[in-house]
């Protein structure tokens, strides 16, 4: 038996779930999946996985034996890595998560560079607006928009964010001008259930005003900032995104920013990633690709 084998293929079914989603995940035959499993039961006379014809569920031996494998495994992968890091050429590939949006305009742009520059190195990139656990999805990088959890992880800051209110030229000329966020409460809005303090109540901060709340109307409730941004450029009502969202119909000229003395708290974007993966070459490198790029993209606000 390939033991090393043996235990990536253990630790796969437990993080798919099923045998034939770890054999996708691993590009193996379902019936070797199933074979490496029972042979590696048997070499440690114990059941890891409970299977029956409607679920499959990790024993307590199960649990144990999966912690000292993703812990061998990830040491051994490490010692590799940097063995092979010796030369400049990155080889293998890198797993990567980040919010939809965001991960479509500024960090695929990025893997898609690093790729051209890298011509030996893979990269799954996993976008997604849920904080997925990396440990279970074999993330090596992720990357986080708002304040972070205490979470064990590594952290680099990369830049920052604010929130935007914004709206069409053609709506604010048939309005009077909005000069606080308490004007807001009778005025068409574009409400984004997706954002961090979305729905219908916005939150304003700045370190002039304070912080001032105000209740508007959602004229309009979408679950997307593109639909929220499309919707506000239509002159529907008034959006709040994050910059980075409504950054090219500003510059273009089809929303105009409002309230911005009212909202100049930065809000934090970080590259996380687990210390286990740090000193492998390819993990390593993007991260110091990506963080200056992102650097110099959403430069980080005082607070």
């Amino acid at each position: 038996m390939d033991r090393f084998r043996a235990m990536k293929a253990f630790i796969a079914v437990a993080d798919a779930g099923s045998l034939s989603a770890a054999s996708r995940r691993m590009g193996t035959p379902l019936a070797n999946i199933s074979r490496l499993l029972s042979q590696l039961e048997r070499q440690l006379d114990c059941v890891l996985i409970e299977r029956t014809t409607r679920r499959m569920a990790l024993t307590a031996a199960g649990r144990d034996y999966l912690d000292a494998c993703r812990h061998v495994i990830e040491t051994l992968e490490a010692s590799e890595n940097r063995i092979a890091g010796q030369s400049e050429e990155l080889v293998g590939a890198i797993a990567i998560t980040a919010p939809v949006s965001f991960g479509r305009l500024q960090i695929l742009p990025l893997v898609t560079e690093f790729l051209c520059i890298h011509p030996h190195l893979d990269v799954r990139l996993l976008l997604t607006d849920r904080n997925i656990d990396l440990v279970e999805e074999d993330i090596d990088v992720a990357v986080r928009i708002g304040d972070l959890r205490d979470s064990g992880l590594l952290a680099k800051r990369v830049g920052s964010l604010r929130l935007v209110a914004c709206a069409s030229p053609r709506l604010l000329k048939s309005r009077a001008i909005l000069s606080a966020p308490s004007d807001l409460a009778d005025r068409p809005c574009i409400t984004f259930s997706g954002l961090t303090q979305g729905g219908s109540r916005w939150v304003f901060k700045s370190k002039r005003h304070g912080r001032k709340a105000v209740r508007v109307h959602p004229r309009l409730d979408v679950n997307t900032a593109e639909a929220a941004v499309d919707a506000a450029i239509s002159g529907v009502g008034i959006a709040r995104v994050l910059s980075y969202q409504a950054e090219a119909a500003i510059q273009s000229g089809r929303l105009a920013p409002l309230l911005q003395h009212f909202e100049d708290t930065p809000i934090p974007i970080h590259l996380v990633y687990r210390a286990t993966r740090s000193d492998i070459p390819r993990v390593r490198r993007f991260v110091e690709f990506a963080a200056a790029r992102l650097r110099q993209r959403h430069p980080s606000r005082a607070t």
